[in-house]
């Protein structure tokens, strides 16, 4: 069972767990009590601990809660709670989230070091580069947890042997800080003790900057009873930015106030930060805005209440301000994971949600975000305040629970595969590296049945398994062959796949072989043969509307006498391709039946068997098939499916084909459509997937989109190719490959209910008859591999080097830039294009990014 934990009071954590039990119903437990939970030494991980929950109140759809009792205990997946300091629970939590085996997220010594403004201001000043308060710090010299180097700016660090008999250097120090040019635009400072222990404590006292002697006795004072985890802070009380405001509607003066922005950031897919929510407090000028004292609100009125009356300046106020956030736990990840884990509190143990505060203050005549403090709990119950009031006057639930709990639920899935036993079924080429790296990163055991003794993966796999399966007509006798071998090695894997897309029958037959979860063989079938897919589209008249409404004619091709009859009837234009072809090759429009006969004997010519162009299908034989031509757009739909149900679908854009061949020039996720036109094309994929018998996998499904709607091109039934599985990663987060293991494991992945792109991703296909030498020769690949490092491309190999030639070639390279907008993604690509010469008048990469509108 998958198992989320919250250890502690449920009071910040109710409206997570009530989503999560809707989600995934009996996943979240809620963990009340010491005496409910025990910890047991690690069977996986050495000096770990594993937590098995003996009770606990679980969540179900639409809100039922139950306290159950676990025989057998429950083992825990994932692991957070109340690990702020100063709880009645604190201690217990702690204690039983310390050097977990499962991610942990937060821990007591984290929280400590969250709730500590010296060491948070710091981070974010001299690693993430925002702006904070002036502040001069006084510590102990023993103290280990401030770095020397780099230099935060705006943060002066004196460090004190002993902190009695300091007056002189007290003095010179505040003098100077006074005095200095940070303080210039600032007329008033705050002393206070800084440290975990005097979170919410309210000690501090306010002085104006021209008051030295009090400033200097102040921190003196304040100084004596400094211990080794505490810090003395002198800062700038920055003020609100004070805006000009309408005519005020009362002859009453205007108080001066001030306005804390709360945000709260979570760790997203791919361990990336993500802004959830954002809440405002306002208060007077006079004394700080706290958490909980004041009821919160929105940032936008907020903004338009303090005079910005502008909508783009306000939107753009808010995009810095997510920048800003999320740059701040970036940073702050990174410097945790610097840390020893008895600093985290367990290897397993990180930051998953973040709270930042902000003022926004002037600066220079501009508007300027100011980072005060991070907190690891005070934001989230702060931001839950400002969506149940929001809920109270009829504005619809937030996304805030949504996003934490499937945050939550997807690294415990991460932990549920670590240490399975995969079956894959072909290795693939360069285009599937990534493959290997993933295995690792998400600590599956790979054992590789791979035709070739020489492949590069076998030294990357836990078992390597040579079996010489080419002959895709035999598939039947390998899939008996494979399992004998398995038997042999004693190895009992917990799922078989396979991404490969000549091995996909014969993945399936081991499945049922062994009795893996998997879509029968027989669907399997019926969707790698092209001809065969529509022909049974065909006869699905069921539903409105059927499956049949979305097929294309065509007919089966393997002599030219098989030519002739599909000529009379299937419509010219046409176009002839490879019955099991894979990567376009081979594709060609026909004009009439001449053109295709002339393809047919072409390519039945030099196209025989899978030594003439490895990885197309030609293990299955050299059959055509001649289909009519559908006008319109095309695009790929990549799905995930369990037990029949849509977990998850995008769909991305083609650019033009380069008639009379149909390789793939150029691309763009998320799509240029709007969201009715591509729910036509999801609901067209997924209906065809299912009257296939696709009813549980990873699929990728081309279609093209005209005026009467989607018509199929084909279907993949495996996880998409090319750079698909990258691009989907990055702008949305979700791995395709995790959710394709998952789903052969048995358990429906967790996937964004309401994803939204993180930018726009365009890119071209690169061919080594168009630029093979100005990606070699030309040094354009090395320039390529260089700007991919410093993140300003996104390259996918495809061939180490080209596959085929003349009209049999297979794209090399891709090439991509993102951008916050498409716009602003394809003016990159076409500057680059044009600059390695990728762009050419054979080869117009500005005409086929001109169809992304």
């Amino acid at each position: 069972d998958m198992t989320v934990c919250i250890l502690g009071s449920p009071t910040a954590f109710l409206p997570v767990l009530l989503e999560g039990g809707t989600r995934c119903p009996g996943a979240m437990v809620l963990c009340l009590s010491p005496t409910w939970a025990s910890r047991v030494p690690s069977e996986t991980s050495p000096g770990a601990w594993s937590l098995l929950l003996s009770r606990g109140v679980s969540f179900e759809a639409g809100g039922h809660s139950t306290l159950d009792t676990f025989a057998p205990p429950r083992r825990a997946n994932y692991v957070t709670g109340t690990f702020a300091t100063g709880g009645a629970e604190g201690g217990w939590v702690g204690e039983l989230a310390r050097d977990l085996d499962c991610p942990t997220g937060g821990s007591v010594p984290l929280a400590h070091r969250l709730e500590d403004p010296l060491v948070t201001r710091w981070v974010l000043a001299a690693r993430a580069g925002l702006p904070v308060p002036p502040t001069l710090a006084f510590v102990l010299a023993p103290r280990g947890d401030i770095p020397t180097e780099p230099v935060a700016p705006g943060v002066r660090l004196v460090r004190l042997e002993d902190p009695q008999g300091q007056e002189k250097l007290v003095q010179e120090e505040v003098g100077a800080f006074l005095g200095g040019a940070a303080m210039e635009p600032y007329s008033q400072v705050v002393v206070r003790p800084a440290g975990w222990r005097w979170r919410g404590t309210g000690a501090r006292s306010t002085h104006g900057k021209e008051e030295g002697t009090a400033v200097a006795q102040a921190v003196g004072a304040r100084l004596a009873g400094l211990q080794e985890e505490d810090s003395v802070l002198l800062e700038a009380l920055v003020p609100t930015a004070r805006l000009p405001l309408p005519p005020p509607r009362s002859p009453a003066p205007r108080l001066p106030m001030s306005l804390r922005i709360c945000t709260l950031v979570c760790r997203s897919w791919g361990d990336r930060p993500q802004l959830c929510q954002v809440a405002c407090g306002v208060g007077r000028a006079e004394a700080p805005v706290r958490h909980g004292a004041a009821l919160p609100q929105g940032l936008d009125s907020s903004l338009q209440q303090w005079g910005v009356v502008a909508l783009g300046q306000r939107q753009a106020l808010a995009k810095r301000l997510q920048v800003a956030a999320e740059a701040a736990m970036a940073t702050l990840l990174d410097t945790e994971a610097k840390l020893s884990p008895q600093q985290r509190g367990g290897t397993r143990a990180h930051t998953d949600l973040l709270g930042v505060d902000f003022l926004l203050a002037c600066v220079d005549d501009a508007l300027e975000l100011v980072a005060l403090a991070t907190n690891s709990q005070r934001c989230l119950e702060t931001c839950l305040l400002a969506e149940n009031m929001g809920r109270a006057v009829g504005e619809p639930p937030g996304d805030l629970p949504r996003l934490l709990a499937e945050a939550m639920l997807h690294r415990a899935q991460c932990h549920l595969v670590e240490g399975k036993d995969i079956l894959l079924i072909g290795a693939g080429g360069v285009s599937k590296s990534f493959v290997w790296d993933a295995a690792r990163d998400y600590g599956l055991r790979i054992h590789l049945v791979e035709s070739d003794p020489e492949h590069f993966a076998a030294g990357l796999v836990q078992t390597f398994l040579p079996y010489d399966s080419r002959e895709h007509r035999r598939d039947e006798e390998h899939a008996e062959r494979v399992t004998e071998l398995l038997r042999a090695r004693g190895l009992r894997p917990h799922a078989c796949l396979s991404y490969w897309d000549d091995c996909v029958v014969l993945a399936a037959l081991v499945c049922q072989r062994l009795g893996l979860r998997g879509c029968p063989p027989s669907a399997i079938r019926v969707a790698k043969q092209k001809s065969r897919t529509h022909q049974h589209l065909q006869r699905c008249c069921h539903g409105r509307p059927p499956p049949a409404a979305f097929s294309v004619p065509c007919r089966r091709l393997q002599s030219h006498g098989d030519v002739e009859r599909a000529a009379g009837t299937v419509p010219f234009p046409a176009v002839a391709k490879l019955e099991f072809g894979a990567g376009g090759v081979g594709v060609r429009l026909v004009e009439n039946a001449g053109q295709c006969h002339q393809h047919a004997a072409r390519l039945w010519r030099d196209l025989r068997d899978d030594a003439d162009h490895p990885g197309i299908g030609l293990g299955w034989g050299n059959a055509m098939l001649l289909m009519e031509y559908v006008p319109g757009t095309e695009h790929d739909v990549d799905l995930v499916v369990f037990e029949g149900r849509l977990l998850g679908a995008w769909v991305s854009d083609n650019g033009p084909t380069r008639l009379p061949a149909f390789l793939e020039t150029a691309a763009c996720l998320p799509s240029c459509l709007p969201a009715d036109r591509q729910a036509q094309l999801v609901r067209a994929a997924l209906q065809c997937c299912l009257a296939c018998g696709l009813r549980d996998g990873v699929f990728n499904v081309e279609l093209k989109l005209g005026p009467a709607g989607p018509r199929l091109l084909e279907i993949n039934p495996r996880m998409g190719g090319f750079y698909l599985r990258d691009w989907i990663r990055e702008v949305y987060g979700p791995d395709l490959l995790l959710a394709a293991v998952l789903v052969a494991l048995g358990t429906p992945p967790v996937l964004p209910a309401r994803p939204a792109p993180r930018g726009h991703l365009a890119g071209v296909m690169c061919l080594g008859s168009e630029h093979g030498s100005t990606l070699g020769g030309g040094g354009g690949l090395a320039a390529l591999q260089a700007l991919q490092s410093r993140g300003l491309v996104r390259l996918n190999r495809l061939f180490e080097e080209t596959a085929g030639d003349g009209e049999y070639e297979e794209p090399c390279l891709s090439v991509a830039c993102s951008g916050d907008t498409r716009a602003e993604a394809c003016l990159r690509l076409l500057g680059l294009c044009q600059a390695l010469g990728i762009d050419s008048p054979r080869y117009p990469v500005e005409h086929f990014l001109s169809h992304f509108k």
